[in-house]
């Protein structure tokens, strides 16, 4: 009985590649332009077959009570899927299109991450000699849900920056640190419309803040559809929020405290390519008290993957500064001036840096949500 089958089976696939494929070894003449189409015909006519055999060779198993019409189509159905790499032989091939009936979502999988991910930084730097030592820190944490619905981005960071100088007499210490939290959400309203907020809390001995909140609902518009996010993107992000700061010391417009509404407008334009990604920033904003508290930022990024989850960045900035509203009243000392204790009044900035970024966690999903960029702080291991 086995070896009747298996010669039914092989009987049955010979019968349908010789229905499919052309006689011959070459390939029928083009018919002139305007005249019908060779199509591939393929009959199958057996009178009082095992349809419960067909059943399990095809892998079709008919839902109970599905009717006989229902057999018949989903073993059709599975016969065509069969059937489409001899018909890729054919002249007609050209006309054949394959559709999803019913799309899965790229969340229908199992995932014992739950579709987050994960990613840890952190680097020092270490140096010293007979009468001088210096120790920088600085590590973070993130962690990210993405679905094509809504997007959810978070991280936490911390610096320490410590010194020491041994002047014979004298000795000399110092330090300072720097804290925070960021977090967006972003909720799809359409192929190019999105909707979210930012919030961000930090602490900064650097910038004169003991700790400062803010919260930031934006709207966001994308040139492209979202859906081409993969090869390019040019996104233009509006932004209007709240922040309430408490300083270390009185700044220069005589404030222990104080509460602002400021505004942003970005524009982001990206393309990725398998080797990796470029992209480009610019971002404006002010504070709506007084109009010539701005800043104008442009920076720019290349990723380079080197394998799977580990990349190297190349990232610069340069930055027209005129909102520093947190600056100390009484200024800053000599040592804390050569220290880089205290941030310093400047009309420009500008940044370089290279960098190693590994990312971990889920990757059974294939979503892909550009919505409101990274929204947060690089998350990188810098050299």
């Amino acid at each position: 009985m086995k070896k009747h089958v298996s010669a039914t089976t092989a009987l049955l696939v010979a019968l349908v590649a010789l229905a499919v494929l052309p006689s011959g070894a070459q390939t029928p003449p083009a018919k002139p332009a305007g005249s019908p189409q060779m199509l591939p015909k393929v009959f199958l006519d057996w009178p009082g077959a095992d349809i419960g055999f067909f059943r399990a060779e095809f892998t079709h198993t008919p839902a109970p009570g599905d009717k006989p019409e229902d057999v018949r189509k989903g073993l059709a159905g599975l016969l065509k899927l069969g059937l489409m790499r001899y018909v890729a032989k054919t002249p007609t091939a050209k006309f054949v299109s394959v559709n999803f009936q019913d799309l899965v979502k790229p969340t229908a999988v199992v995932d014992k991450w739950h579709f987050w991910v994960f990613n840890l930084s952190a680097n020092s730097f270490l140096m010293g000699e007979t009468q001088y030592k210096q120790g920088m820190y600085y590590g973070s944490f993130s962690a990210s849900r993405v679905t094509p619905e809504l997007k959810v981005q978070t991280s936490v960071y911390g610096n320490l920056s410590k010194s020491w100088f041994d002047f014979g007499d004298d000795i000399y210490e110092s330090s300072s640190h720097g804290y925070g939290f960021s977090g967006l959400i972003v909720k799809s309203l359409s192929d190019h419309w999105s909707a979210g907020a930012f919030l961000s809390v930090q602490s900064s001995t650097y910038a004169n803040l003991k700790v400062s909140v803010t919260v930031a609902p934006a709207v966001e518009f994308n040139l492209f559809p979202y859906s081409e996010s993969t090869k390019r993107q040019f996104r233009v992000l509006y932004r209007i929020g709240y922040a309430g700061s408490r300083y270390n010391e009185e700044t220069v417009y005589f404030k222990t405290a104080e509460s602002l509404l400021q505004e942003s407008l970005s524009f982001a334009y990206e393309v990725k390519r398998p080797w990796g990604t470029v992209s480009l920033n610019l971002i404006g904003s002010h504070y709506f008290h007084d109009f010539s508290l701005n800043r104008l930022e442009l920076g720019g990024e290349v990723s380079f993957r080197i394998w799977r989850g580990l990349s190297f960045e190349v990232m610069g900035s340069y930055a027209k500064i005129r909102d520093q509203i947190s600056l100390p009243r009484g200024g800053a000392s000599y040592e804390e001036v050569l220290l880089r204790q205290k941030q310093l009044a400047t009309g420009y900035q500008y940044s370089f840096a290279v960098g190693l970024n590994f990312t971990f966690g889920s990757t059974r999903s294939n979503v892909v949500n550009p919505r409101f960029g990274n929204g947060g702080r690089s998350i990188s291991i810098n050299m």
